[in-house]
């Protein structure tokens, strides 16, 4: 989930990110997205803006020792974390270091591209969408998953930042949720000459630990950790004292449990005969 002009980390933010963001915030998104593929034995998948990997070792079991699973990110420290992790059963899986925009990666080449929460990142969202197509198979399959709405875990962290941090690191923290909506989608699936898009809402109840211990550390795995590492341990205290406060209502216990919304846009490439 990186893109030169979006969602880059720096130092040991890459590892925090695998600790806190993918189990708490992206990993409970990531098994319905894998079984919405119905990947088959030897297919080739792209996990697109792949971060730590986490899709990517879904897949891999998925199509098994015949297929092939290639990771692609533009932020070298993510990919460093996902060839750390244990590999999973099934296909080897490829790390690749590049830009979604420019994929130097063959024509034809795969049979399903996922992408988790990368499309907002991409600094041209159709140059990045006509790359997926160029690389699919004719009939390959594209899902791509995005936020539907900020979501009140993100709206608080959002007015903390701005109050105690400011409005450039508050802004760069809200980027993640400012992405198309369904309409959009779905028309610029179409500018890049896919078929059949369509997008499928979903909501979940996510479980947030110890929010005021969670909020610190999940914000130094983002790009706004050294703003925040910046500030002194009162302000910082008071940023998660502010996202606790502002999130009572879904307290339970030291925990909160949030609504959060996602869009999936799947389609289809051209048809095997044009």
């Amino acid at each position: 989930m990186s893109e030169q002009s979006g969602y880059q980390v720096s130092g040991n933010a890459a590892d925090l990110y695998e600790q806190y963001a993918v189990p708490y915030v992206m990993g409970p998104w990531a098994p319905a997205l894998v079984e919405l593929a119905a990947l088959s034995s030897g297919e080739r998948v792209l996990d697109l803006a792949c971060g730590t990997g986490l899709l990517a070792r879904l897949a891999a079991p998925q199509v098994g020792t015949t297929g092939r699973v290639t990771g692609l990110d533009f932020n070298a420290g993510m990919l460093a974390v996902a060839r750390s992790r244990p590999p999973p059963a099934g296909a080897v899986i490829a790390w690749v270091e590049g830009s979604a925009v420019a994929m130097d990666l063959s024509d034809a080449s795969f049979d399903v591209i996922l992408c988790q929460q990368g499309l907002q990142f991409f600094p041209d969202k159709l140059v990045a969408l006509r790359e997926m197509y160029r690389v699919l198979v004719p009939a390959g399959r594209a899902f791509l998953s995005v936020w539907k709405s900020a979501g009140p875990y993100n709206v608080a962290v959002g007015e903390a930042l701005e109050r105690h941090v400011g409005a450039e690191a508050a802004s760069k923290y809200r980027a993640s949720r400012i992405v198309p909506d369904a309409g959009a989608l779905c028309r610029l699936l179409a500018e890049a000459r896919f078929r059949e898009a369509h997008v499928r809402p979903s909501m979940m109840m996510i479980r947030l630990p110890q929010i005021e211990g969670f909020v610190l550390s999940h914000l130094s795995a983002s790009p706004v950790a050294s703003a925040v590492a910046a500030l002194s341990t009162e302000k910082r205290a008071a940023l998660a004292r502010q996202v606790k406060a502002a999130l009572q209502a879904y307290a339970d216990g030291d925990d909160v449990v949030v609504p959060e919304e996602t869009s999936i846009a799947i389609a289809q490439s051209r048809t095997a005969w044009g």
